[in-house]
């Protein structure tokens, strides 16, 4: 008797240590979720509130979207390709670079002075109100400030995409921690002003239609999906010296004067072409 009513406490103690451990784990699940629920509420406010920066008519109320998407995405990897698509569609809205500031013209000054002088007073004479203008200068200022606000979108791309591990020692050395892996970006028809991608690594890459203003340079970069250059204008250099194509496609459209080769490895390397059709750099 009194081993069966040992074994009966053992067994109620056992049922009771067992329900106590399901109550736990119920709280902890439960803790869990408000946590994550709570934690995707404060990551949506926080980009909500940094994309409608981005529609701000001040430049530095758009940079500091940038900078605030920029952030959201380095803490929550799972977000990072939608800020990425976001800084990207920023990128395609229609830009026109502001003009080199021409040097003093005493006289052309003058003279535009003069013709401003005289509508006006036409316009009174014939008692016409007419519509305030921006000056050159605003005009100017407000393209300047767009361009620092792009310069730094481009920034925030090729400095988190820029993985300068050896390619042979990618899969045993860690990342860094800026760097955001496996990233597709989607440039199509998009203004870039001097876009430096070297050492990028990217797995889609649409630069259909782009107009690279500047130089271009893509040294090093790794493509390991798509990557389409095609209808794209190029003002400057373009370098795409040692970057590196993963299952190569004929598919694939690159710059005029520009083509792949495949290495023993089954990667491709991009090599320019001379003007007799051999790869600089070769006899």
């Amino acid at each position: 008797m009194r081993t069966a009513l040992a074994a009966g406490a053992g067994v109620g103690a056992a049922v009771t240590l067992m329900l106590a451990f399901r109550r736990q784990r119920h709280q902890e699940i439960a803790t869990a979720h408000a946590t994550h629920d709570a934690t995707e509420r404060r990551v949506t406010e926080l980009y909500t509130k940094a994309a409608e920066q981005l529609g701000s008519d001040k430049a530095a109320v758009r940079l500091a979207g940038l900078y605030a998407l920029e952030r959201l995405a380095q803490d929550n990897p799972g977000h990072r390709q939608t800020i990425v698509n976001v800084i990207c569609a920023y990128l395609r809205m229609p830009y026109t670079p502001p003009e080199p500031t021409p040097a003093p013209d005493p006289g052309r000054d003058r003279k535009a002075a003069l013709r401003a002088a005289r509508r006006r007073y036409q316009a009174a004479r014939a008692d016409i109100v007419l519509p305030a203008e921006p000056t050159p200068q605003q005009e100017s200022d407000d393209r300047k400030g767009e361009l620092q606000v792009r310069l730094t979108a481009q920034r925030i791309l090729v400095v988190h995409l820029r993985d300068d591990r050896p390619a042979d020692q990618r899969s045993t050395l860690p990342a860094a921690p800026a760097f955001w892996e496996g990233m597709n970006l989607d440039l199509t028809g998009a203004t870039l002003i001097d876009f430096d991608l070297t050492s990028g690594h990217v797995t889609t890459a649409i630069f259909d239609k782009a107009a690279f203003a500047g130089d271009a340079r893509f040294t090093g970069a790794a493509f390991t999906g798509d990557a389409e250059f095609g209808g794209a204008t190029f003002a400057g250099d373009a370098d795409f010296g040692g970057a590196r194509v993963a299952n190569h496609a004929e598919s694939y459209s690159w710059p005029d004067g520009w083509r792949v080769t495949m290495t023993p490895e089954g990667t491709g390397s991009l090599v320019r072409e001379g003007a007799d059709g051999v790869p600089a750099g070769e006899d």
